[in-house]
């Protein structure tokens, strides 16, 4: 795993030197939007709400929004002027029981690992979070955004749960039918009482599975096995943006229409340019980058067709001019009468 933020847990007048590691990972599925008809990906752009003109990544800014619908446009200049309040101390400012903190509190958990000169004091923090069933309240910076956090035990690692502020949580108050619930018959209390008992274990997260998840790999694995797969036509596209060059004959192709464009005089230059432009621009305008490699694509097609249509009517001239000598040299010879008939008419 590779740590995201390195610093010290500081308690009391002991410092541990720590690294910090996500302990968790999304796998949720995601589904990509494609055009029905042959599986290109679908681009968006960014518009202005106001005209629908798209609007390059230098021009957007980031805007507050008070709570009566004004817009406030923040500057670089003015997020600059913001008290930094990152940090490389993970501070604990006390020891609490962990009941006191309900569940709903808790955000992302992070594994917390020593360096090798903090594994005694590392070892001494895990122990007394242990034996006194306590959690450490703590402030930490991630990714520059300070936080509430505590370290708890899972293990035989200390865990940094981050925590979301108060006014995070929203008021259970707030919903509109809470006070429609009528109290229920202690009769009807006792049976739910024994339906709790007959259903009591111990929980087991490996015994839940994510069924729609494996459904719908079993769905996609049929459909490859099936052969009903599309060969998305910007798929080539995508690689060349990764950097990886998966297809050495493709990259080849590509490099001999650079190369053709180059001798049409003029081609190369505006080929360059839009290279160049495509490298330059960091507005995510794909969509225009892969209009400007269709109309080159289009472009070299249109040359090398009309350079097959000018090959085929030399050769033509050609053949034509050879038979026109031949025939002139059977009619001075004489030959051409014995090797030569004219074609029957149709009958009308």
């Amino acid at each position: 795993m590779r740590a995201i933020w390195k610093g010290a847990v500081s308690f009391g007048l002991v410092n541990v030197p720590v690294r910090l590691y996500s302990a968790t990972e999304n796998h949720d599925l995601s589904f990509h939007q494609v055009r029905r008809s042959d599986g290109s990906r679908i681009r968006y752009k960014r518009v202005a709400q106001a005209d629908g003109e798209e609007v390059e990544y230098k021009d957007i800014a980031k805007a507050y929004q008070t709570e009566d619908g004004k817009t406030v446009i923040l500057t670089d200049e003015d997020l600059a002027s913001l008290p930094s309040r990152s940090s490389k101390e993970i501070t604990v400012e006390k020891f609490v029981p962990i009941d006191q903190i309900d569940p709903i509190l808790y955000d992302k958990a992070y594994y917390i690992e020593p360096d090798a000169m903090g594994a005694k004091a590392y070892g001494l923090l895990r122990e007394a979070l242990r034996e006194s069933e306590r959690v450490a309240v703590v402030t930490v910076s991630v990714r520059t955004r300070m936080t509430m956090a505590v370290l708890r035990v899972l293990g035989d690692a200390i865990v940094l749960q981050t925590l979301l502020w108060p006014d995070e949580v929203r008021d259970a108050g707030r919903l509109d039918h809470l006070d429609e619930v009528s109290e229920p018959k202690q009769a009807e209390v006792g049976m739910a009482r024994m339906l709790v008992e007959s259903m009591a274990g111990d929980f087991e997260p490996e015994g839940h599975v994510d069924d729609y998840k494996e459904a719908v790999e079993a769905l996609v694995a049929s459909k490859i096995e099936g052969g009903d797969v599309t060969e998305s036509p910007d798929a080539v596209d995508d690689d060349a943006d990764s950097g990886e060059v998966v297809d050495l004959l493709a990259a080849l192709q590509r490099s001999v229409e650079r190369a053709k464009q180059g001798r049409g005089g003029g081609t190369a230059e505006e080929a360059d340019g839009r290279s160049d432009d495509s490298d330059d621009s960091d507005d995510g305008s794909e969509d225009e980058a892969a209009a400007r490699k269709t109309t080159a694509t289009k472009t070299t097609a249109r040359k090398t067709t009309a350079t097959k249509a000018a090959a085929k009517k030399t050769t033509t001239k050609r053949t034509t001019a050879k038979k026109t000598a031949a025939n002139d040299t059977a009619k001075r010879t004489g030959t051409g009468s014995t090797t030569r008939r004219s074609a029957p008419k149709k009958a009308g």
